[in-house]
Protein backbone atom coordinates (compact mmCIF):
# COMPACT_ATOMS: atom_id res chain seq x y z
CA UNK A 1 0.00 0.00 0.00
CA UNK A 2 0.87 3.34 -0.75
CA UNK A 3 0.93 5.87 2.36
CA UNK A 4 1.89 9.08 2.42
CA UNK A 5 4.06 9.93 5.77
CA UNK A 6 3.16 13.52 6.79
CA UNK A 7 6.00 14.30 9.82
CA UNK A 8 8.04 17.13 10.34
CA UNK A 9 10.56 15.17 13.32
CA UNK A 10 13.22 13.31 11.07
CA UNK A 11 13.82 11.20 13.61
CA UNK A 12 10.64 10.10 14.35
CA UNK A 13 9.92 9.94 9.99
CA UNK A 14 12.77 7.35 9.62
CA UNK A 15 11.90 4.98 12.16
CA UNK A 16 8.18 4.58 11.45
CA UNK A 17 9.07 4.59 7.47
CA UNK A 18 11.96 1.89 8.54
CA UNK A 19 8.67 -0.19 10.57
CA UNK A 20 5.93 0.66 7.23
CA UNK A 21 8.96 -0.27 4.64
CA UNK A 22 9.61 -3.34 6.35
CA UNK A 23 5.70 -4.07 6.57
CA UNK A 24 5.69 -4.11 2.62
CA UNK A 25 4.46 -0.51 2.45
CA UNK A 26 5.70 2.00 -0.29
CA UNK A 27 6.14 5.75 1.35
CA UNK A 28 6.28 8.96 0.46
CA UNK A 29 7.69 10.70 3.45
CA UNK A 30 6.56 15.00 3.80
CA UNK A 31 7.96 17.00 6.24
CA UNK A 32 5.70 19.84 5.33
CA UNK A 33 1.86 20.47 4.58
CA UNK A 34 3.12 21.88 1.07
CA UNK A 35 5.04 18.67 0.65
CA UNK A 36 2.45 16.83 1.98
CA UNK A 37 -0.42 18.01 -0.55
CA UNK A 38 1.58 17.91 -3.15
CA UNK A 39 2.62 14.33 -2.85
CA UNK A 40 -1.23 13.41 -2.34
CA UNK A 41 -2.18 11.93 -5.58
CA UNK A 42 -1.61 8.16 -5.67
CA UNK A 43 -1.40 7.44 -2.24
CA UNK A 44 -3.93 4.91 -0.11
CA UNK A 45 -3.38 6.01 2.99
CA UNK A 46 -2.76 9.22 5.00
CA UNK A 47 -0.39 9.06 8.49
CA UNK A 48 -0.94 12.75 9.49
CA UNK A 49 1.17 14.75 12.15
CA UNK A 50 -0.63 18.32 13.36
CA UNK A 51 2.74 19.96 14.53
CA UNK A 52 3.67 21.12 11.09
CA UNK A 53 5.96 23.96 10.41
CA UNK A 54 4.06 25.90 7.79
CA UNK A 55 -0.02 24.91 8.02
CA UNK A 56 -1.65 23.52 11.27
CA UNK A 57 -2.58 19.51 10.58
CA UNK A 58 -5.92 20.48 11.02
CA UNK A 59 -6.47 22.44 8.04
CA UNK A 60 -3.89 20.19 6.20
CA UNK A 61 -6.46 17.82 6.92
CA UNK A 62 -9.60 20.05 5.49
CA UNK A 63 -7.37 19.84 2.43
CA UNK A 64 -6.56 16.69 1.63
CA UNK A 65 -10.32 15.19 2.75
CA UNK A 66 -11.63 18.24 0.05
CA UNK A 67 -9.83 16.27 -2.67
CA UNK A 68 -9.78 12.36 -1.82
CA UNK A 69 -11.25 9.96 0.05
CA UNK A 70 -8.50 7.96 1.21
CA UNK A 71 -8.23 7.29 4.31
CA UNK A 72 -6.19 9.72 7.15
CA UNK A 73 -5.34 8.56 10.50
CA UNK A 74 -4.08 11.50 12.52
CA UNK A 75 -0.58 10.94 14.94
CA UNK A 76 0.08 13.97 17.28
CA UNK A 77 0.71 14.54 20.98
CA UNK A 78 -2.15 16.75 21.18
CA UNK A 79 -4.59 14.69 23.91
CA UNK A 80 -7.02 17.90 24.24
CA UNK A 81 -10.74 16.41 23.34
CA UNK A 82 -11.23 19.39 21.23
CA UNK A 83 -8.40 18.45 19.22
CA UNK A 84 -9.64 15.06 17.88
CA UNK A 85 -12.91 16.64 17.75
CA UNK A 86 -11.48 18.99 15.42
CA UNK A 87 -9.40 16.00 13.79
CA UNK A 88 -12.78 14.27 13.24
CA UNK A 89 -14.72 17.59 11.67
CA UNK A 90 -12.22 17.84 9.54
CA UNK A 91 -12.32 14.61 7.94
CA UNK A 92 -9.77 12.33 9.80
CA UNK A 93 -10.59 8.03 10.20
CA UNK A 94 -8.97 7.52 13.19
CA UNK A 95 -6.48 9.64 15.69
CA UNK A 96 -4.09 8.08 17.51
CA UNK A 97 -2.32 9.76 20.29
CA UNK A 98 2.04 9.78 20.72
CA UNK A 99 3.54 7.97 21.78
CA UNK A 100 1.76 4.58 20.24
CA UNK A 101 3.33 1.06 19.36
CA UNK A 102 3.76 0.26 15.26
CA UNK A 103 1.60 -2.56 16.69
CA UNK A 104 -1.35 -0.43 17.07
CA UNK A 105 -0.81 1.75 14.22
CA UNK A 106 -0.48 -1.19 12.36
CA UNK A 107 -3.98 -2.30 13.48
CA UNK A 108 -5.64 0.87 12.53
CA UNK A 109 -4.30 1.33 9.68
CA UNK A 110 -5.95 -2.25 8.54
CA UNK A 111 -8.76 -1.09 10.34
CA UNK A 112 -9.30 1.78 8.31
CA UNK A 113 -8.20 0.42 4.92
CA UNK A 114 -11.06 -2.42 5.75
CA UNK A 115 -13.54 -0.18 6.27
CA UNK A 116 -13.27 2.00 2.80
CA UNK A 117 -13.23 -1.18 0.93
CA UNK A 118 -16.47 -2.24 3.01
CA UNK A 119 -18.32 0.72 2.03
CA UNK A 120 -17.15 0.80 -1.81
CA UNK A 121 -14.47 3.49 -1.30
CA UNK A 122 -10.74 2.78 -2.76
CA UNK A 123 -8.37 5.18 -3.33
CA UNK A 124 -9.79 6.45 -6.28
CA UNK A 125 -13.27 6.98 -5.02
CA UNK A 126 -16.66 5.04 -4.93
CA UNK A 127 -15.90 0.75 -6.50
CA UNK A 128 -18.74 0.25 -9.05
CA UNK A 129 -18.02 -3.21 -8.89
CA UNK A 130 -19.31 -3.09 -4.94
CA UNK A 131 -22.77 -3.37 -3.85
CA UNK A 132 -23.65 -3.00 -7.88
CA UNK A 133 -26.97 -4.29 -6.82
CA UNK A 134 -28.06 -2.20 -4.05
CA UNK A 135 -30.95 0.88 -3.98
CA UNK A 136 -28.51 3.34 -5.56
CA UNK A 137 -30.72 6.58 -4.02
CA UNK A 138 -32.19 6.74 -0.97
CA UNK A 139 -34.77 9.81 0.20
CA UNK A 140 -36.83 10.96 3.02
CA UNK A 141 -38.89 13.71 1.99
CA UNK A 142 -36.26 16.53 0.93
CA UNK A 143 -33.26 14.36 1.60
CA UNK A 144 -31.42 12.62 -1.33
CA UNK A 145 -28.39 10.69 -0.93
CA UNK A 146 -26.88 8.60 -3.54
CA UNK A 147 -24.92 5.66 -2.19
CA UNK A 148 -22.89 5.64 -6.03
CA UNK A 149 -21.78 8.79 -6.32
CA UNK A 150 -21.75 9.90 -2.93
CA UNK A 151 -23.67 13.37 -2.99
CA UNK A 152 -26.13 14.32 -0.41
CA UNK A 153 -28.39 16.97 -1.33
CA UNK A 154 -30.92 18.57 0.62
CA UNK A 155 -33.98 20.58 -1.30
CA UNK A 156 -31.98 20.21 -4.36
CA UNK A 157 -28.67 22.22 -2.71
CA UNK A 158 -25.85 19.72 -2.17
CA UNK A 159 -24.52 18.61 1.62
CA UNK A 160 -20.67 18.56 2.16
CA UNK A 161 -20.19 15.40 4.40
CA UNK A 162 -17.44 13.80 5.48
CA UNK A 163 -17.14 10.14 4.40
CA UNK A 164 -17.72 8.88 8.19
CA UNK A 165 -20.98 11.60 8.17
CA UNK A 166 -22.06 9.97 4.66
CA UNK A 167 -21.92 6.24 5.83
CA UNK A 168 -23.71 7.05 9.01
CA UNK A 169 -26.05 8.72 6.87
CA UNK A 170 -26.38 6.02 4.45
CA UNK A 171 -26.94 3.34 7.49
CA UNK A 172 -30.37 5.33 8.61
CA UNK A 173 -31.51 6.56 5.86
CA UNK A 174 -31.46 2.59 4.35
CA UNK A 175 -33.02 1.62 7.14
CA UNK A 176 -35.26 4.32 8.11
CA UNK A 177 -37.74 2.61 10.65
CA UNK A 178 -34.55 0.68 12.87
CA UNK A 179 -33.54 1.66 15.77
CA UNK A 180 -29.33 1.24 15.57
CA UNK A 181 -27.58 0.67 18.22
CA UNK A 182 -24.61 2.35 19.09
CA UNK A 183 -22.51 -0.77 19.19
CA UNK A 184 -23.77 -1.61 15.67
CA UNK A 185 -23.31 2.06 14.23
CA UNK A 186 -19.76 1.28 15.48
CA UNK A 187 -19.50 -1.72 13.82
CA UNK A 188 -20.25 -0.39 10.23
CA UNK A 189 -19.29 2.67 10.22
CA UNK A 190 -15.48 2.22 12.28
CA UNK A 191 -15.08 -1.01 12.48
CA UNK A 192 -16.13 -3.60 14.82
CA UNK A 193 -12.70 -3.71 16.02
CA UNK A 194 -12.78 -0.29 16.92
CA UNK A 195 -10.03 1.40 19.52
CA UNK A 196 -11.73 5.07 20.20
CA UNK A 197 -14.19 6.29 22.21
CA UNK A 198 -18.09 6.52 21.42
CA UNK A 199 -17.48 9.39 22.22
CA UNK A 200 -16.56 9.58 18.32
CA UNK A 201 -20.15 8.78 17.46
CA UNK A 202 -21.81 11.57 18.93
CA UNK A 203 -19.48 13.88 17.82
CA UNK A 204 -20.34 12.54 14.08
CA UNK A 205 -24.10 12.65 14.77
CA UNK A 206 -23.99 16.45 15.93
CA UNK A 207 -21.60 17.42 12.50
CA UNK A 208 -24.71 15.51 10.73
CA UNK A 209 -27.49 17.21 12.53
CA UNK A 210 -25.64 20.80 11.82
CA UNK A 211 -25.32 20.21 8.49
CA UNK A 212 -28.92 18.95 8.04
CA UNK A 213 -30.06 21.87 9.94
CA UNK A 214 -32.11 20.71 12.12
CA UNK A 215 -31.98 17.83 15.21
CA UNK A 216 -35.37 16.41 13.90
CA UNK A 217 -33.24 14.58 11.17
CA UNK A 218 -31.28 12.38 13.50
CA UNK A 219 -33.60 10.66 16.34
CA UNK A 220 -32.15 9.68 19.95
CA UNK A 221 -33.41 6.60 21.93
CA UNK A 222 -32.00 6.54 25.10
CA UNK A 223 -30.14 3.73 25.96
CA UNK A 224 -30.22 2.39 23.17
CA UNK A 225 -29.32 4.04 19.65
CA UNK A 226 -30.08 6.40 16.89
CA UNK A 227 -33.06 6.30 13.98
CA UNK A 228 -33.61 8.62 11.41
CA UNK A 229 -36.28 11.53 12.47
CA UNK A 230 -39.40 12.60 10.45
CA UNK A 231 -38.26 15.74 8.30
CA UNK A 232 -38.80 18.88 9.73
CA UNK A 233 -41.88 20.67 7.52
CA UNK A 234 -40.82 23.16 5.25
Amino acid sequence: MRVLLVEDDEHVADALCAALRQQGHDIVSAPTAAKALASLDGCELVLLDLGLPDLDGIEVCKRMRARTSVPIIVLTARTDEIDKVLGLHAGADDYVVKPYSVHELRARMEAVTRRSCRCGVGPGGHDPSCGATAQEIVTAGPLSLDLRSRDVTLDGLPVQLTRKEFELLAMLMEQPDTVHTREAIIARVWDENWFGSTRTLDVHIGALRQKLGSYEWIETTRGVGFRLGTPPAA
